[in-house]
């Protein structure tokens, strides 16, 4: 037997829609001022250049000893996120703008910050290794690694380096040469690394940088691609359904992106290429139940040509509601799953989709239908499905 919510509904959701319009209205002004005036968006490396490093050290370390070691060089307004391993893994935005003559002067003015970064956070431990000749197998890469083992063990060096490096990925950092034997390392293998390796406090898992110059390329192409979405939209649905139909969907979707650029203001979360993936897919899940409520209200407009658009509307909304409160709701739970219990790397990307399933609810019921019937009062010639 079939789920069903409610049997009956009869709720007025037009009667609210200028309370709902001026409740949208002042979010996005508060938005709007907040993002020119206030604390502005937070635009992460994607979008404002500079350098994202990941790291993981072998004892836990706080997120204030990591910044002050960073002030010592001048970054102490770099940002510090904790990501996966508790204590141990760290996520490090350095957002200093360089002023340079090409964008190629300020990829490699970042690439040295970024060096002079890695540094300080390693500190003075393994100098006095490095000084012997031993390196250290928790930074060594693939090419350095297979170089080091080609002498003693010329045919298998390239599996041995696979099997290390992949080992390391899995666990993050080696805290002990003993640890080589979990990847079926031969106990010479082990010997001669351990003659030869030292295991510094921490490896670098990750290092991105982005000049200023292509973060604002960035900008501008995610700009773009949120609008020609929003225009294809709106050609699509003014073509299916009517103009006045399509202009709505429009409002609607732009409302369901300022609104979470506004609260993104206020939380004062990064910006980057995931979240504008994130915002596209609430657009895209806005507009499919807005499409939905559409294609319900044409078909009670022609089979009920008598009553009031108004009626005919709120009669839609109330017949899909379940549909809409059922479909929010298994999205809801799984990205608000993400959001509790995804980690912080994706925790971002989680609250965005978490609020545009909750603005994508509000704006389908109370924005798309009202801006609609807003239209025919100010274009009383519209007659909407009826002929």
């Amino acid at each position: 037997m079939p789920l069903v919510l409610f049997k009956t509904p009869n709720i007025k959701f037009l009667k609210y829609k200028y309370h709902a319009l001026a409740l949208t209205f002042l979010i996005i002004l508060a938005g709007l001022i907040n993002i020119l005036f206030g604390n502005g968006l937070k635009l992460g490396v994607d979008f404002g250049g500079g350098t994202h490093i990941r790291v993981v050290y072998k004892t836990p370390m706080s997120i204030n000893d990591i910044r002050q070691t960073l002030r010592d060089i001048g970054q102490g307004n770099s940002s510090i996120q904790e990501a996966g391993k508790a204590g141990k893994e760290f996520q490090i935005r350095t957002m200093q703008v360089i002023k340079a003559v090409d964008e190629q002067q300020e990829l490699e003015a970042h690439q040295k910050l970024a060096d002079q970064v890695i540094a300080a956070l390693k500190g003075n431990e393994g100098v006095a290794e490095l000084g012997r000749g031993l390196i250290d197998l928790n930074n060594i890469d693939a090419k350095g690694l297979t170089t080091l083992l080609t002498a003693p063990f010329a045919a298998e060096a390239p599996a041995l380096t696979e099997s290390i490096l992949r080992l390391r990925n899995d666990k993050g950092i080696f805290a002990d040469h003993s640890e080589l034997s979990e990847a079926g390392l031969k106990p010479e293998v082990i010997t001669f690394l351990k003659d030869k390796t030292f295991l510094g406090k921490l490896t670098v898992v990750s290092r991105e940088t982005v000049g200023p110059q292509a973060g604002a390329e960035l900008r501008r192409k995610a700009t773009l691609a949120v609008i020609w979405s929003l225009i294809g939209m709106l050609v699509y649905i003014a073509v299916r359904f009517k103009l006045e139909y399509g202009v709505a969907a429009i409002f609607t979707l732009a409302q369901d992106v300022l609104i979470t650029l506004s609260i993104y203001s206020f939380t004062s979360r990064e910006i980057n290429l995931p979240i504008i993936a994130a915002l596209l897919t609430i657009v895209g899940y806005s507009i499919n139940d807005t499409i939905v409520i559409f294609d319900r209200v044409r078909e009670n407009e022609k089979a009920k040509r008598k009553e009031p658009l108004e009626i005919i509307m709120n009669l839609s909304l109330n017949q899909c509601l379940g549909r809409t409160i059922i479909t929010a709701g298994t999205v809801f739970l799984t990205v608000g799953a993400l959001f509790l219990f995804g980690g912080k790397v994706i925790n971002d990307f989680a609250f965005c989709m978490l609020i545009g399933s909750i603005e994508g609810v509000y704006s389908t019921i109370f924005m798309s239908c009202p801006i609609v019937l807003i239209w025919t009062k100010i274009f009383p010639k519209t007659k909407g499905f009826r002929k």
